[in-house]
């Protein structure tokens, strides 16, 4: 893989004696560590197995062995497969070899002479719990980070015998939930959690963790201590029955999307009566297909997405230029600004004040911010001196002169050009020149704001999408004129609330609602032309949107969508238009589509069919998905030429973290390239071959 331009990061195992305790023998013990700080996890690559390996041959090379033990450098066992090497594989021998591999190796835990230890005194993800899975006997610290085997969240599976060993070892039934449920839903689990189901014998607190698990290990291995297996029910009722439970979250969860996780709900059932050498053939053959599917290499794409290039965003400048922000302004009391002012206090533990036109609003707006908190506390997430600190933080008040040592102020009023103008022309007599002016606007320009301010150079887009505390992306758009210190202080607060920042350039709607807006509104012109509302929202979700548009119109109020829609109208007449009927719904003060009854099923309002004029082209559910993916083609390629992003992977992060696009399509532009929209409409890909989709050789 060398001419791949993939460079292993090689996570060593060394390994050293131990006397154990009570005069049990000498431990070979195996410690695995990436010569990197703790931020940088374990991974584990061909180079890193081959290390493992051969410290296995050493450890049973010891004089008088009795026992393996393998654990991690501090705070981590190993953050599973390398998936950069993973993405550079070009052909399923090279597949399978990586699959068999890690199966002959961790396989030896399990099948060596003496016993084997696995002692998990940190996170340990996907590979790197299976090297406990293979092993003997397990520990885990309560200060670990996390447990899981989150393979099929990113299209992949349990490679190295977990869809063989966990049935085995806890149950059909538990199975799913490790494999299963727990990924698809992001959940992972604690060291007692996964004592619970069985995962792990043993869980010793952090401090001397490793002291207290030498001293267990020395125990078993004396016959003082006896380790108790439930026995399997491996009845096909019980064993059927949790399959037909894993088959109902994938499909509820997924909606087709995740292949990969019926492939693993197979080998959960095969795992009732196959050998573990069965199992381990079968898991070679499924991760192989998986990794030279287009559908995994998309998945991946995102996932590092998410996981890299969120981290350090295209178009930040250096983190240095950041100017220290210890108090935070938020214009407004409304529903956003409030949830605003909760998230700055809770995530960044400074004082936040509110600010609006009348006292009345901003009580609303801090008593907002304490039901909030106050739920938060009910459901067990927030503990009482937490929660009270947070309310403590949030306060409000109608005089702006309070903001004077604010080093952030956030403006989220109506969304009206003039009022916005207004506001930041009042901030500016009252905040010191040095503080940050940001505008949660979801489509006016942020330069014509700023345009006369005595010091418009402070000035940035800051635009957060509903729900504020679910939504993971940020919009962060700069103008011309917006300086590096302003800039680069604006990403370092989205880091600090725990966004993915994107930089998009100061253009009409920025990017998800520019985007969104360009295929829903197709969606709401096919209603136009007569296609039920029911049907176009089918359609919506066929094109890959998690909600209909209607929905998710009535979920951001249908007043802004319409607001957008005029103003992306305004600035691209010929590709954007607004709805008659929309409108009329809009003026009529009516805030959703649907009426719900107390079954939860949907029905048209019938005032607001009778606003809606309908002609009588009717399109399909399938007809409408690919007018939408054909629209946001032209529009990303649009976007693309105008420098509205850095690159098109900041299309997919903003949509999938904006727009909620399932990894598994990899957002939208693997999605439009793989099924060739993106050539029939602008004559071209939006990604090379490799980067979303099996590499060429």
């Amino acid at each position: 893989m060398s001419d791949t331009g993939y460079t292993e990061v090689v996570t060593h195992a060394k390994v050293r004696e131990v006397e154990l305790p009570l005069g049990a023998g000498t431990m070979a013990l195996i410690t695995l560590d990436n010569g990197h700080d703790h931020s940088k996890p374990n991974t584990l690559g061909p180079q890193t197995l081959a290390s493992i390996d051969a410290a296995i041959d050493a450890a049973l090379a010891v004089t008088g062995v009795v026992a393996i033990g393998i654990t991690g450098k501090p705070f981590w066992v190993a953050a599973g497969a390398d998936l950069k090497g993973v993405q550079v594989i070009t052909d399923r021998e090279q597949a399978l070899d990586v699959a068999r591999t890690g199966h002959r190796v961790l396989g030896r835990l399990g099948d060596s002479p003496v016993p084997s230890f696995a002692f998990l005194n940190g996170a340990a993800l996907g590979g790197g719990l299976e090297i406990a899975l293979n092993s003997t006997y397990r520990t885990a610290s309560r200060a670990a980070g996390a447990l899981a085997l989150p393979e099929v969240a990113i299209g992949l599976l349990p490679g190295w015998g977990g869809n063989w060993l966990v049935p085995n070892l806890v149950g059909a039934d538990n199975a799913v939930t490790v494999i299963i449920d727990k990924p698809l839903n992001n959940k992972v689990m604690k060291a007692d959690e996964a004592a619970g189901l069985g995962l792990v014998d043993a869980v010793f607190d952090g401090a001397d963790f490793l002291a207290q698990s030498l001293l267990w290990a020395a125990k078993v291995l004396r016959g003082d201590e006896t380790v108790q297996r439930p026995e399997i029910d491996r009845s096909e009722q019980t064993w059927g029955a949790a399959i037909a439970r894993a088959r109902g979250i994938a499909a509820a969860k997924g909606r087709g999307t995740y292949p990969n996780a019926d492939k693993a709900i197979d080998l959960i059932a095969e795992a009732r009566t196959a050998t573990k050498a069965e199992g381990f053939a079968l898991e070679d053959e499924g991760l192989a297909d998986l990794i030279m599917s287009d559908t995994t290499r998309a998945n991946l794409y995102a996932f590092d997405l998410v996981q890299r290039r969120a981290k350090k965003p295209a178009g930040a400048p250096d983190r240095s230029l950041a100017r220290k922000v210890e108090k935070v302004g938020v214009v407004g009391a409304g529903l956003m600004a409030s949830q605003l002012a909760l998230l700055f206090a809770r995530q960044m533990k400074v004082p936040v004040v509110i600010t609006d036109l009348d006292q009345q609003r901003v009580d609303k707006g801090v008593a907002y911010v304490h039901g909030e908190v106050d739920k938060l506390v009910a459901k067990g997430r927030m503990d009482a001196d937490t929660s009270n600190r947070v309310k403590a933080l949030v306060t409000g008040t109608t005089d702006k002169a309070l903001f004077s040592d604010a080093d952030f102020v956030i403006e989220a009023v109506f969304e009206k050009m003039e009022v916005k103008q207004q506001v930041f022309g009042e901030l500016e007599s009252f905040v010191k020149p040095e503080c940050v002016l940001a505008t949660n606007t979801s489509s006016l320009s942020v330069a014509e704001m700023a345009k006369d301010l005595q010091y418009p150079e402070r000035v940035v887009g800051f635009h957060f999408f509903t729900p504020v505390a679910l939504m993971p992306t940020l919009e962060i758009a700069p103008t011309d004129r917006t300086d590096d210190a302003t800039l680069a202080t604006a990403f370092a607060v989205g880091k600090a609330i725990k966004k993915n920042c994107v930089w998009s350039k100061d253009a009409t709607a920025f990017i998800v609602n520019r985007l969104l807006m360009r295929g829903l509104g197709e969606a709401i012109t096919t209603v136009d032309e007569g296609t039920p509302f029911q049907v176009a929202d089918e359609g919506v979700v066929k094109a890959g949107f998690p909600l209909g548009a209607f929905i998710l119109i009535a979920m951001t109020g249908p007043g802004v969508a319409l607001h957008t829609a005029e103003s992306l109208m305004q600035a691209f007449p010929d590709r954007f238009t607004a709805s008659p009927g929309f409108a009329a719904m809009v003026a009529a003060g009516k805030p959703a589509i649907y009426l719900w009854d107390e079954k939860g099923k949907a029905s048209v309002d019938p005032e607001v069919a009778a606003l809606w004029p309908q002609g009588d082209r009717p399109s399909t559910a399938e007809q409408v998905a690919t007018r939408i993916k054909e629209a946001m083609a032209d529009e990303s390629r649009h976007m693309l030429d105008e420098g509205v992003v850095q690159a098109p992977q900041d299309i997919d992060l903003a949509m999938i973290g904006g727009a909620g696009l399932p990894l598994p399509h990899g957002g939208l532009l693997p999605m439009l390239d793989s099924e060739g929209i993106s050539e029939r409409v602008t004559g071209r890909r939006f990604l090379p071959p490799g980067v979303a989709s099996v590499p060429t050789t």
